[in-house]
C-alpha cells in the first residue's frame, strides 16, 4: 500500500537526531527584557523588541481606544471594504517616516516580498538576490518567471560581475535584492556600494530593511542610514520588530505603492489587519520620532556586550548591529548551550538549519535598548559559566 503521511514522522525523527528542531517555550506574559517563560522568569534575549516598544503603555493605550473606536477587526480585505481612516493614516505616516512619496501596509513583511517580487519581474528580467537574504526575498524570487542569480554575500566585485553579465544580455529589467541587516549574522549591506553599482549598470534596489528600522539611521533604517531615501527604489519592512507592533510595510514612489495594492496577491486576497494595530504602528513611529535616546540605549548596549562577549572568548562572527551572535557550529552544542542559559535565568534560542547552514548553528543574542548595564552582566556571566563547561571558550 502506498505510503501516506507516514513519512512525517520519520522526517521529524531525522531532524531530531541532527539537533535541527525547534523547541517552541511559551511566555507567560508580555514580551519585555524581563519575562516568564514556563513559570521561570528569565531575562529576554530572543527577541526582535529592540527599542522596548512592545509593551509600552503608549502603544496599549492607542490600540484600545481604537478598539472602543473601530471594534476588533477591519471585517474585510483592504481592497474591498476594510480600508479604515486609521489604516490610510498609518500609509500616510510610512511615507513621512520613510521620507518617499507614498507607503503602504501589508499583513506582513513576508507578505510583502513573497507578493510584490512577482509583480514587479518576468520573463526578461533578471534578479540579483545576496545569498544571505531572508526567505522571504527567496519565496519571493522563486514565485516569479525572471531570470536569477545569485552573489556572495556582500561581495560586490561578484555584483558588478554578474551585472556586466546581465548588460550583456540586455535583459528588460535588473533588480538588486537585499536584507538591509542580515538577520541571523547581524552585519549590514554594503547599500551606498550597491546603490552606486545599481546605478552604473540601470539596475533597480529592493531593500528589506526588517532589522534595520528603529536600529540604522536614527531609527528610519538603512536608506537614512546612507542618505539614500531619495534612491532606492523598494524600501520594505516591518512593524513586528523595533516598532513593538505587527504588519509590514512598503515605502517609495506613489505609483509603485498604486501599482503594489493593485497586483500583489498577498495585499489583495488577505484580510485587513485590525485598526488596533495600525493605531500600535502609528504610536511606535511617533516614538521613534520623538525620543531619540532610544536609538543610542540601544547601541550603548549593543557596543558594550559585543566587546564583553568577545573578550570571554566568543565569536560574534559579522555582527555590526545589536543582532550578536555566539558562533558554536554543532547544532546540537548551539542547542545544550540554549538550553543551560535557559537554567540559568537566560531566554534564548540555538539557531540552527535551515536557518543557517549547516555546520554554522548559533545562539542569536538580540539586545534591547530596556535592558540596563547589570542585566547585560547578568547575562555575561551565564555565557561564562556555560561556555566554559561546553568547552566553546
Amino acid at each position: 500500500m502506498k505510503e501516506k503521511t507516514e513519512f512525517l514522522e520519520r522526517e521529524y525523527k531525522n531532524m531530531l537526531e541532527r539537533g535541527e528542531t525547534w523547541t517552541i517555550r511559551d511566555l507567560n506574559g508580555p514580551s519585555q527584557p524581563h519575562v516568564v517563560v514556563e513559570g521561570k522568569k528569565c531575562i529576554m534575549l530572543a527577541s526582535n523588541n529592540y527599542l522596548n516598544l512592545a509593551n509600552d503603555p503608549r502603544l496599549r493605550e492607542a490600540a484600545k481606544k481604537a478598539i472602543d473606536k473601530y471594534g476588533a477587526g477591519a471585517g474585510s480585505d483592504w481592497s474591498i471594504a476594510g480600508n479604515m481612516d486609521i489604516h490610510r493614516e498609518l500609509n500616510e505616516k510610512i511615507a513621512e517616516f520613510k521620507r518617499t512619496e507614498a507607503g503602504v501596509t501589508y499583513q506582513t513583511g513576508y507578505a510583502v516580498n513573497s507578493g510584490l517580487i512577482p509583480q514587479l519581474a518576468g520573463r526578461g528580467d533578471i534578479l540579483i538576490s545576496d545569498e544571505l537574504n531572508h526567505g522571504s526575498i527567496i519565496d519571493g524570487v522563486r514565485l516569479t518567471k525572471a531570470d536569477r542569480a545569485i552573489y556572495a554575500h556582500s561581495d560586490m566585485g561578484e555584483l558588478e560581475t554578474v551585472l556586466k553579465d546581465a548588460e550583456k544580455k540586455n535583459y528588460r529589467r535588473t533588480i538588486i535584492l537585499t536584507d538591509g541587516v542580515f538577520s541571523m549574522d547581524g552585519d549590514i549591506a554594503k547599500m551606498d556600494e550597491i546603490q552606486k553599482l545599481a546605478d552604473e549598470y540601470g539596475a533597480m534596489t529592493y531593500v528589506d530593511d526588517a532589522h534595520g528600522e528603529g536600529v540604522l539611521g536614527e531609527g528610519h533604517g538603512i536608506a537614512t542610514e546612507f542618505n539614500l531615501e531619495k534612491k532606492i527604489d523598494f524600501q520594505v519592512g516591518t512593524f513586528s520588530k523595533a516598532f513593538g507592533s505587527f504588519g509590514g510595510m512598503l515605502a517609495g514612489s506613489e505609483m509603485l505603492i498604486k501599482y503594489a495594492y493593485n497586483t500583489s496577491r498577498t495585499w489583495l486576497l488577505s484580510a485587513a489587519f485590525p485598526p488596533h494595530v495600525a493605531a500600535a504602528s502609528i504610536a511606535a513611529l511617533d516614538i521613534v520620532e520623538k525620543e531619540p535616546e532610544r536609538v543610542k540605549k540601544l547601541w550603548d548596549n549593543t557596543k558594550y556586550f559585543k566587546k564583553e562577549i568577545e573578550s570571554l572568548g566568543f565569536d560574534t562572527g559579522n555582527s555590526q548591529t545589536p543582532i550578536i551572535p555566539s558562533m558554536v557550529g554543532d547544532s546540537k552544542k548551539a542547542q545544550e548551550l540554549a538550553k543551560r542559559l535557559y537554567d540559568e535565568g537566560i531566554f534564548c534560542l540555538a539557531i540552527v538549519y535551515p536557518m543557517v547552514g549547516r555546520g554554522k548553528a548559533r545562539i542569536r543574542n538580540q539586545m534591547n535598548a530596556g535592558m540596563s548595564r547589570e542585566d547585560l552582566d547578568v547575562i555575561l556571566r551565564a555565557y561564562e559559566k556555560c561556555g566554559k563547561e561546553l568547552d566553546i571558550i
